[in-house]
C-alpha cells in the first residue's frame, strides 16, 4: 500500500512566511450545515442538476442551497452555501492558483484533513485554469488520493456577463492513481453587502463515470468498480462546509499579505 503523507505540520513546516495562519483549531459548522445534516439526504427532484448549472448564476437562490441526496442513475448531488464576511470573490481566485504549488499552503485550507497537494504539470504558482492538481486528504475517515482538473465555466455552462462580477471555480474530480473520472464540481463567489458567498455543487458518480480517454463501452464497464470508490456524500458535505468555512475566516489577510496584487 501506498504511504500516505502526514497531516499537519512537521519539523520545518513553519519556517514558511505563512506558517503563522496555519491553525488546527477550527470552528462548529454553521447552523444551516448542521440543519441539513440533522435533514438527512434530500429527494433527487429537489437537488440542483448537472444539466442545470448554470442556473448559479441566477440571482437568489436555489431550492436546496444545503443539503445532499442520491440519483436515479446511481450517483449523488451535494450542495453547500458558505457565507464568508470580508472576503471578496477575487481573493478565492487567486487562492486556487497559489495554494496548489505548495503542500503546507494546502494544510492551511483544511489542518485536519489535507495532506498533500502539488501540480500535475510540475509547476508553481499560477492561474490553475487548464491545470490538474492531485491531492491527497481526508474526507471523513476516508484517504483519497485525487485529480482535479480545472477547466472554463464555459463547459459547464457558465458564460456572459452574469460571470463578470463572481468567480466560478469549476473542475473534473477524478482518480489520482487511475485514469478515471467520478464527478464535477462548482464554487461559484458571488459578492454580498457583508462580503461573499460561495455556493459550491458536487455532482458526482452515476452518469459522471468515465474512462478518461475511453468511449461508452469502456465507462460501463468501470462505472461498477468506480462506484465502490466514491466518497460517502454527507462527509462531503462536511468536508466541505468544515474547509470553507475556516480559509474564509483568514483569506482576506492572506491575500493582503501574499497576493501581488491585493485589492484596497
Amino acid at each position: 500500500m501506498a504511504r500516505r503523507a502526514y497531516l499537519g505540520y512537521r519539523g520545518d513546516d513553519a519556517g514558511t512566511a505563512f506558517a503563522g495562519f496555519f491553525d488546527p483549531r477550527m470552528a462548529p459548522l454553521p447552523g444551516h450545515v448542521v440543519d441539513a445534516l440533522h435533514h438527512g439526504p434530500q429527494a433527487d427532484q429537489v437537488l440542483p442538476g448537472f444539466d442545470c448549472a448554470a442556473k448559479l448564476l441566477d440571482e437568489g437562490y436555489q431550492q436546496t442551497e444545503t443539503g445532499y441526496g442520491r440519483q436515479p442513475d446511481g450517483g449523488f448531488v451535494v450542495s453547500v452555501r458558505t457565507d464568508m464576511p470580508g472576503v471578496s470573490p477575487a481573493m478565492w481566485d487567486w487562492w486556487f492558483g497559489w495554494h496548489g504549488s505548495d503542500t503546507r499552503r494546502y494544510k492551511l485550507w483544511h489542518p485536519r484533513a489535507h495532506a498533500s497537494a502539488r501540480w500535475a504539470d510540475g509547476g508553481g504558482d499560477g492561474h490553475y485554469l487548464g491545470r490538474t492538481s492531485l491531492i491527497e486528504e481526508y474526507l471523513g475517515s476516508s484517504y483519497a488520493r485525487a485529480a482535479i482538473r480545472f477547466v472554463r465555466p464555459a463547459e459547464l455552462g457558465l458564460t456572459g456577463p452574469r460571470l463578470a462580477h463572481s468567480v466560478a471555480v469549476c473542475a473534473r474530480l477524478g482518480s489520482a492513481e487511475l485514469p478515471v473520472d467520478i464527478g464535477w464540481f462548482v464554487h461559484h463567489v458571488r459578492a454580498t453587502p457583508e462580503g461573499a458567498e460561495m455556493r459550491s455543487r458536487f455532482w458526482m458518480g452515476g452518469q459522471h463515470i468515465a474512462v478518461r480517454r475511453g468511449n461508452r463501452l469502456s465507462d460501463s464497464l468501470i462505472r461498477p468498480v468506480a462506484t465502490r470508490q466514491l466518497p460517502d456524500p454527507r462527509d462531503l458535505l462536511v468536508h466541505c462546509a468544515q474547509e470553507m468555512n475556516h480559509l474564509a475566516g483568514f483569506l482576506a489577510q492572506l491575500y493582503a499579505r501574499f497576493s501581488s496584487t491585493p485589492e484596497a
